[in-house]
């Protein structure tokens, strides 16, 4: 099978005057200073907490860390801005610190949380509404020259479940997208990486269709992270709880690396590398 069938051509991305290739798909760790994000066995609470959580992300071979300190996942209860400060930036300071080399991502949909998080450190800015819960997002990318990682959701957190309506999701996520894109690139910024956003306003039935679906994206010849790590597609879908997720988280891994993956968000970063990997084998090397 020819290489281009499934990963990506080779990127590029400039974090902090420096090149990053992605030439095959990278892994990021997920590090949650959150007490109430849906996989508890995620959340790092505490400064021992994060480095050791870190610290084995990157002995495992995790390319980036993303440190988030607003629960994302459904329903979770809106925070204050400097509640949201105050858990991200000891951790990303502490992270920068003890590993300088590793690339740090700041998951984040408000505008100020990131320039702090960029100013102590950060080196990416995960956006989960792809800049449309602030309209100061963007012009914060531009102006910091900062990675922008694109995701694509419906309204809130608090509202997105009510939000699950396509006539044609690939399309629709494909237009998204492009607007985004186009000016962005108008602006000259041309550091982006997409995210579909599995589990944000799509239900169970439309996150599968959108992986069957995932290779229409790399028309936009940009990388692409996918995020299904232990999500409910998976352990509603089997049956089970999200801590019993890795075998399914695994396995839906490997099909989104097939259909062009660049970067997979997890919580588990051995098993991912693992994935990664042996994909190289058989589609790359």
């Amino acid at each position: 099978m020819a290489q281009d069938t499934f990963f990506s051509s080779k990127k590029t991305l400039n974090i902090r005057s420096k090149t990053m290739i992605i030439d095959t798909p990278l892994v990021m760790g997920i590090i949650n200073v959150t007490p109430d994000s849906f996989y508890r066995s995620s959340r790092a609470i505490d400064e021992s907490l994060v480095i050791s959580t870190a610290e084995k992300m990157i002995a495992d071979g995790a390319g980036l860390l993303d440190v988030g300190g607003y629960s994302s996942r459904p329903g979770a209860s809106d925070i204050p801005i400097d509640m949201e400060i105050n858990r991200v930036i000891p951790a990303i300071k502490i992270l920068k610190d003890r590993f300088p080399k590793t690339v740090l991502s700041i998951d984040t949909f408000r505008s100020k949380v990131a320039e702090v998080a960029i100013n102590a450190g950060a080196d990416v800015i995960n956006d989960i509404s792809g800049g449309e819960l602030d309209s100061k997002m963007f012009d914060l990318v531009i102006e910091s020259k900062t990675p922008f990682i694109m995701m694509h959701m419906k309204g809130s957190p608090q509202t997105m479940n009510s939000l699950a309506n396509y006539d044609n999701i690939i399309l629709e996520i494909t237009d998204y997208f492009k607007s985004k894109i186009d000016y962005l690139k108008e602006r000259g910024h041309n550091d982006i990486i997409l995210d579909p956003g599995f589990g944000f306003a799509k239900t169970i039935d439309q996150n599968f269709e959108l992986l069957k679906g995932l290779a229409n994206f790399k028309v936009f010849e940009l990388p692409l992270l996918v995020g299904l790590s232990r999500k409910s597609v998976i352990y509603k879908s089997l049956g089970i709880l999200p801590d019993n997720a890795l075998n399914g988280t695994t396995a839906l891994n490997m099909i989104a690396l097939q259909n062009g993956a660049s970067i997979l968000r997890v919580h588990d970063v051995k098993e991912a590398v693992e994935a990664t990997k042996l994909f190289n084998l058989t589609y790359i090397n």
